[in-house]
């Protein structure tokens, strides 16, 4: 069985009107929810980005969803203060808290005005990062010198099970990487289906039993062409072709992309209807690829009536 949860997305809302997304998402039957950990967000016309480390104890506490967020460890976050914070979320909600780790983005990382690495050397850094917290998080005593250094770190609050280590991939070459060092994947659905299915299978070459997750990026609306008017607004700057995106540092900087982006290219990226049919039928396709979960973001701002109709009429389809 696939399934589903909801996208938190902290660069659309601000986090009081996200803690009652995942209420609301809670209590129409989603049982996953993916939270976003971002510093700025992509765009001025988003113009939100909460803490996500200080949201997840409320959201966590106000639902009976399970929580995982995407972290690059190794930039913003030293990687003994990430696997701190993730053994106390999950200790204090056993089972329910898990975490994505992936080789991050200028737009987040710049902010301590660290030199950008090239990709090959961000994966490096990464699987050092994610070694070291999986010691942290067996209780050991680590020092450390490398890419990144830890000095005699232990933690002392740990959970009955070590947060498992999702790596975040969008390549198949990342796919494959991380089947030899991480507990899953998590990806990002793309138009071309062929590539996500080259993605899943590289990965299961050497992780067969590990899990899976998608993330869905959707756009439903009363019409499509409101549908489509909130695509193209709230999610045009993500639409941006190639690896460019990961060496922006600004928000305006995606906006001035972001005003090449057509509608027509946003409907390319984005499943963009107001017929909940076509949603399922999208939907079923992932499920296709052999996934474990799903994470649907509906990219527009209109939360509460998506999640209603979904919850309804989206979801027992899965079920």
């Amino acid at each position: 069985m696939t399934d589903l949860g909801y996208h938190a997305s902290h660069e659309q809302f601000a986090p009081s009107a996200l803690l009652e997304y995942v209420q609301l998402a809670d209590e129409h039957g989603f049982d996953h929810a993916l939270a976003s950990d971002h510093f700025h967000p992509w765009s001025e016309q988003q113009g939100e980005s909460g803490f996500v480390w200080s949201w997840l104890g409320s959201a966590l506490e106000a639902t009976e969803l399970t929580f995982g967020t995407v972290n690059a460890p190794g930039y913003r976050y030293h990687p003994a203060i990430v696997a701190q914070g993730a053994a106390t979320l999950r200790e204090l909600y056993p089972e329910r808290f898990w975490l994505a780790v992936g080789s991050g983005q200028l737009l987040n990382e710049g902010i301590t005005g660290t030199d950008w690495p090239v990709k090959r050397e961000r994966n490096a850094r990464l699987e050092e990062c994610a070694e070291l917290m999986r010691r942290l998080f067996e209780g050991e005593e680590v020092t450390h010198h490398g890419r990144v250094d830890v000095e005699q770190a232990q933690l002392y609050s740990r959970p009955e099970t070590a947060p498992p280590l999702i790596g975040a991939a969008l390549s198949e070459e990342t796919a494959a990487w991380l089947g030899e060092w991480a507990d899953g994947m998590i990806t990002i659905a793309t138009p071309d289906h062929e590539a996500d299915t080259a993605r899943v299978e590289a990965f299961r070459e050497t992780a067969p039993e590990k899990p899976v997750y998608l993330k869905a990026q959707h756009s439903y609306a009363e019409s499509d062409a409101d549908a489509l008017d909130g695509a193209h607004e709230q999610w045009g700057a993500n639409c941006i072709p190639g690896p460019v995106t990961q060496e922006l540092r600004t928000p305006e900087q995606y906006d001035e992309l972001a005003d090449q982006i057509t509608a027509g290219e946003v409907e390319e990226n984005v499943r963009v209807s107001a017929d909940l049919d076509d949603h399922v039928d999208w939907l079923e396709a992932d499920v296709g690829l052999d996934v474990d979960r799903v994470f649907v973001h509906n990219v527009n701002t209109n939360q509460t009536a998506f999640i209603e109709a979904f919850g309804d009429d989206v979801l027992p389809s899965f079920r």
